[in-house]
């Protein structure tokens, strides 16, 4: 079945003039370099949660701040960074992005350096508010930047390369960050830790963040124009992106999508490291052709249960990099929505089966949702930004708030499992799932307000 056309109304300045339609390789590459940056940067948070929750004897509520902190931005920040992509276009606002959370991580330095919890926390808030302001400008540039048919699976292409740096983020954390931590979690052995193993990382993405940044201020990107002037006075434009009924389901899609994909990662490490889940897993990890050569090949050692399920969290994240990287062909093909609403249903199929089993069976279940994540986002938020034309960066800028989901749902995730069980708390990303699917058969059809 043929991919439904998102009719997108704003479009590249040199699309007005008649002739051949442009090529926009070399400005999406530029921009998907962004995607894979913030990808890896946003993945370290598996990282960092029990790393900390160890240095500062954290309960699973507590060490949650992290996520509470670092996507909390996103709802603070979301709608006046689409204020300002609408006021200095879209290339100024990644490169602002760019700085700001370059700032945050330098942060780390002095918060690592004085072991205070607060400053960790301040130090994620500004880093994710420079990503967001990232997010805002580069989603729907990127849904823009090119034939509005093939909108969803070019993001998702994109998003492939978050992916990516979501891949490769858990195994070089657990080697710089995790391998540090002690075998015995205690406040006597978390006084030792070396708060140093966090120190580097950040500074090393504080300045790749600048280079970056610099270089893309040399890069060409085309501007880009608003629909027809008729259009924009039109009565659903004066009421706000509001008006639109699939925009405003795809914020709560997209609160949902982000807050059970983020509850999930940020506790795949202690989940598998339940004995009731995989008592053998510092073996199993270790028997692992890939992981083995990849010990050998960058010189480190998995000595703790932590580090290994570390490693295992680049499965999670890569199996969403396969995903969509086939998910970009893939909608191109078939209907987005159907697609959607498919993979929550397994997303839900596979949660249920981790549940209900242990060993392997348990640990790959879990870790195979990431594959059902894959098309989520994207084709998420370009359904949602069907037929907005003026009022896309607002739209743009509503669907960021609801990133937030990544505070809020990994909050109440971790306080029923600190109040039953990590188990039983994987109801709660069922929940959002199920959502989801109504969305994709349902929720995401456009109905233009009168």
């Amino acid at each position: 079945m043929a991919a439904p056309a998102p009719i997108i109304l704003n479009r590249p300045a040199a699309d007005a003039a008649a002739g051949p339609a442009p090529r926009y390789t070399s400005a999406l590459s530029a921009v998907t370099t962004l995607f894979f940056l913030w990808g890896f940067i946003t993945c370290l948070n598996d990282i960092l949660i029990p790393y900390l929750k160890a240095i500062f004897q954290l309960s699973y509520a507590q060490a949650n701040l992290i996520n509470l902190c670092f996507f909390g931005a996103y709802f603070l920040m979301s709608i006046p960074a689409g204020k300002v992509v609408a006021r200095v276009g879209y290339k100024r606002g990644m490169l602002l992005g760019f700085v700001v959370a370059a700032v945050g991580a330098f942060l780390f330095y002095p918060a690592a350096a004085a072991r205070a919890y607060g400053l960790f926390l301040g130090a994620l808030f500004v880093l994710a508010s420079g990503i967001t302001l990232l997010q805002v400008a580069a989603n729907p540039y990127v849904a823009i930047l090119g034939p509005p048919a093939s909108a969803s699976a070019r993001l998702t292409l994109t998003q492939a390369f978050n992916s990516l740096g979501t891949t490769l983020a858990p195994l070089l954390g657990s080697a710089l960050i995790l391998s540090h931590l002690p075998k015995l979690n205690t406040a006597t052995s978390a006084a030792t830790i070396d708060v140093r193993a966090v120190q580097l990382p950040y500074l090393v993405i504080g300045g790749v963040l600048l280079l970056i940044s610099l270089l893309l201020s040399r890069v060409h990107l085309p501007v880009i124009e608003h629909a027809a002037a008729e259009e924009a006075g039109s009565p659903a434009e004066h009421r706000g992106a509001w008006s639109y009924r699939h925009l405003a389901f795809g914020v709560v899609g997209i609160f949902a999508y982000v807050g059970a994909e983020v509850a999930i990662g940020s506790h795949i490490v202690s989940y598998l490291s339940l004995s009731s889940v995989m008592s053998d897993l510092l073996i199993y990890v270790r028997s692992m052709l890939v992981i083995s050569e990849a010990q050998k090949l960058f010189g480190f050692s998995i000595d703790n249960t932590e580090a290994a399920a570390g490693m295992m969290v680049s499965f999670y994240w890569g199996a969403a990099m396969v995903g969509r990287f086939a998910g970009a062909y893939l909608l191109n093909k078939f209907s987005p929505s159907k697609l959607l609403a498919f993979n929550a249903i397994i997303a839900v199929v596979f949660i249920l089966i981790s549940i209900s089993t242990t060993g392997p069976v348990a640990m790959w279940s879990l870790l195979a949702v990431g594959l059902m994540n894959s098309l989520m986002y994207p084709t998420i938020f370009t359904l949602a930004l069907v037929g907005l034309g003026r009022l896309t960066e607002e739209g743009s800028g509503l669907l960021c708030t609801a990133i937030v989901g990544g505070a809020l749902v990994p909050l109440l995730f971790g306080f029923i499992a600190d109040h039953s069980s990590l188990r039983l708390a994987l109801l709660l990303p069922i929940v959002c799932y199920v959502y989801i699917m109504w969305y994709g058969l349902r929720g995401s059809r456009p109905v233009v307000p009168a």
